[in-house]
């Protein structure tokens, strides 16, 4: 059963000078006949994609080349300006460090407000805290607003909190480039009960040994196109060709 499907998506979006450019100098800029309309950039480009239940989905490339942007279209975080995407049951998205988390209140209220975002109760979150924060080794900061906590700390709470739920789709973003080996050692130990499972997983990770060793099928997106997708032995292999080559 398929559970995303993308078809022809593109996504043109502001360029990274626009979006810094603040209010003040856009006025300036008018009143002095300088203003010049928002550049875009084209960072998907007709893409293609269906996921079957239960895949393990990696995503290579360079920086750059849509995967990120790829993994926000499938959160619905963004929609894209052309194309359809659809993706059939829950999604727990881990794609920016923090993203999703209030800053100013504690950490167990944001593990209760992430739960029920992605649709939990809070009685049933309650329940789940504790092996959260154990897994996420804050037992001590159970109370500490997330201000607080290292950008460490915020990736092994996102972490802990997305892969406790058991969500239909998980989603993943570089999660394995921020923390110790230790806890990279446990965030893999914990998708690897994913495995067997009927749990749908997306990542994108530069660690192409991760990816061999734990997904089925790869995509490599390469200036916002799908330039090769299949078996990820296959996929990876003609990506480093490709690097060797330049």
């Amino acid at each position: 059963m398929e559970v995303i499907r993308l078809d022809k998506v593109s996504l043109w979006r502001r360029t990274q000078e626009e979006f810094s450019y603040d209010l003040k100098k856009t006025l300036l800029s008018v009143l002095e006949g300088k203003y010049r309309k928002p550049a875009k950039k084209l960072v998907l480009d007709g893409i293609d994609l269906v996921v079957e239940k239960g895949e393990k989905i990696g995503i290579i490339g360079a920086n750059g080349s849509g995967k990120s942007t790829l993994l926000k279209v499938i959160s619905g975080i963004l929609q894209p300006t052309s194309g359809i995407a659809r993706v059939r049951g829950q999604v727990a998205p881990l794609i920016e460090l923090g993203a999703g988390f209030d800053v100013e209140i504690s950490v167990m209220d944001n593990i209760l407000l992430y739960g029920v975002l992605l649709g939990f109760s809070r009685a049933e979150m309650k329940k789940r805290a504790n092996s959260i924060l154990e897994f996420a080794e804050l037992q001590d900061y159970a109370l500490v607003p997330v201000k607080g906590l290292s950008s460490g700390m915020i990736a092994r709470l996102g972490f802990s909190i997305a892969t406790d739920v058991q969500p239909d789709i998980l989603i993943l973003d570089e999660v394995l480039s921020v923390g110790d080996e230790k806890f990279k050692n446990k965030c893999e130990q914990r998708i690897e009960k994913f495995w067997d499972d009927n749990v749908t997983i997306l990542v994108v990770s530069h660690d192409l040994k991760f990816i061999k060793n734990f997904c089925h099928k790869s995509i490599w997106l390469d200036q916002s196109k799908i330039k090769v997708s299949g078996e990820t032995h296959d996929v990876v292999a003609k990506y480093l060709n490709s690097i060797n080559n330049k």
